[in-house]
């Protein structure tokens, strides 16, 4: 069984997606790792992320800079986002994805484009969203929970660009897929939003 878990950034979308692989004993692979270690290759050569050559130059990173922690930084994040709407950069991270979505027994993924376009033929597709103020408000608690002291306006509006960035691109632009279901986790608890994942899946799969 595949399971597409997409939605944008601070949805909820990787906490349900790593709890539905452990309820149901699936690999997880969160797809926006892949594009985080490409942009922070880019800021580590001193490149622009807003260049298509430097973005698909990053696309060889090793593999160990997947296990950084510098990879959750808001600062990387801004970079993912921007690498990732090169044509080229997606292409280049297709196939591992692909091959991921494909393994025997199945997977669950996590991204921006799984259901419509990494894996379009997954048994189960979710869309996990919430308001961009409450997705703000859970980033900065994060953020300083961790002693980053950051302005939750300053959050706030970088979320809504990486929005508009992500939908508006013009190589697979995050959106809902036709057959996912809506999962908006704004007023949900963690537990409550996990719970309702879980049911989702079992009512899709049968």
């Amino acid at each position: 069984m595949i399971i597409a878990v997409d939605g944008p950034t601070a949805s909820g979308k990787g906490t349900i997606a790593k709890a539905l692989a452990a309820h149901f004993g699936l690999p997880h692979l969160d797809t926006g790792l892949l594009y985080r270690a490409v942009g922070r290759q880019v800021q580590l050569e001193g490149g622009d992320p807003d260049d298509p050559q430097a973005a698909l130059a990053a696309c060889d990173f090793a593999d160990s800079l997947l296990d950084e922690d510098i990879l959750r930084a808001e600062e990387v994040g801004g970079f993912a986002s921007r690498v990732s709407v090169h044509p080229d950069v997606r292409h280049a991270l297709y196939q591992r994805q692909r091959a991921f979505a494909l393994q025997e027994g199945g997977a669950v993924l996590d991204g921006r484009d799984i259901g419509t376009v990494i894996a379009p033929e997954a048994e189960v597709k979710l869309y996990v969203t919430a308001s961009v103020a409450e997705r703000a408000r859970r980033r900065w608690l994060e953020m300083t929970g961790r002693g980053i002291d950051v302005a939750l306006a300053e959050i706030e509006h970088d979320i809504a660009a990486r929005d508009a960035r992500d939908m508006g691109r013009a190589d697979a632009p995050l959106k809902a897929a036709e057959d996912a279901l809506v999962l908006d986790t704004t007023h949900l608890s963690r537990d409550a939003a996990i719970e309702a994942a879980i049911k989702a899946v079992l009512a899709r799969a049968g």
